[in-house]
């Protein structure tokens, strides 16, 4: 899970999560919203909903924005119509980059995201350059707590999961995005702590960033990505080493 969880785990530690819970809160509202409007407000009938309303409740968003997100895709309520689109991208070092986006004016958002990568030492790639990189999957966090491992490792693997991995104080537990919600489902029982639930697209391949220099780089282009308002999910295959992590942090 090198680029994705890696990146997670950074910003869970920079304490970048709390700092920017309304980014988050839109890029979930735009999420349940096209969800909603692509495949109906019936969470039961549309996994696509299902798996964004479970991501806004596990990053504590109340449940009237959810219901009011349903309701404008659905169109009971009015709201902004967005479209879909992704980025094919390299930064420093050569790392791949997977940039989805959710916008209302694509020009305006392809626009940015070349800026963006022109200004910290990237640049677009052509269609079909990164996404083989890439493969389908389901990504849920727990609490550590006093959790027994030989237990979460039998209920996770019994339910389908490919890896269990603790990364300092939470577990990460990886799966076949087509046996994500039946693992979920089997911790929900199991009375775990959810921290996150979410489908995201792994690398099959990671590059290795073995130079402080070189991880500064690549930090300051995913955080400024982060920034640009209509993008919904970074995914990257960099690998940056624990220790070189520390001298930046």
């Amino acid at each position: 899970m090198s680029g994705h969880s890696k990146w997670s785990t950074i910003k869970r530690k920079k304490g970048k999560m709390d700092a920017k819970r309304g980014r988050i809160f839109t890029r979930l509202i735009k999420e349940i919203t096209v969800s909603a409007r692509a495949s109906g407000g019936d969470p039961d009938s549309n996994p696509r909903l299902r798996t964004a309303i479970t991501t806004a409740k596990s990053e504590n968003m109340p449940n009237e924005n959810i219901e009011r997100a349903i309701k404008k895709g659905t169109g009971e309520l009015p709201g902004t119509r967005y479209e879909e689109t992704h980025f094919e991208a390299y930064g420093p070092g050569g790392v791949a980059i997977l940039i989805e986006a959710l916008t209302d004016n694509k020009n305006r958002t392809t626009a940015d995201i070349r800026h963006i990568l022109t200004h910290y030492g990237g640049s677009l790639g052509e269609t079909g350059s990164v996404t083989w990189i890439f493969q389908q999957k389901g990504l849920i966090h727990l609490e550590k707590d006093d959790i027994d491992e030989d237990k979460l490792l039998e209920i996770s693997l019994d339910g389908g999961a490919e890896d269990v991995l603790l990364q300092g104080d939470i577990y990460e537990i990886t799966v076949d995005s087509l046996n994500f919600e039946n693992v979920k489902t089997l911790l929900e029982k199991g009375k775990y702590k959810i921290l996150k639930a979410e489908i995201t697209k792994a690398p099959q391949s990671s590059v290795q960033i073995s130079d402080k220099k070189s991880a500064e780089k690549i930090l300051n282009l995913m955080e400024a990505l982060e920034e640009q308002e209509d993008i919904q999910n970074i995914y990257s295959n960099f690998d940056i080493p624990d220790e070189i992590l520390e001298k930046i942090a």
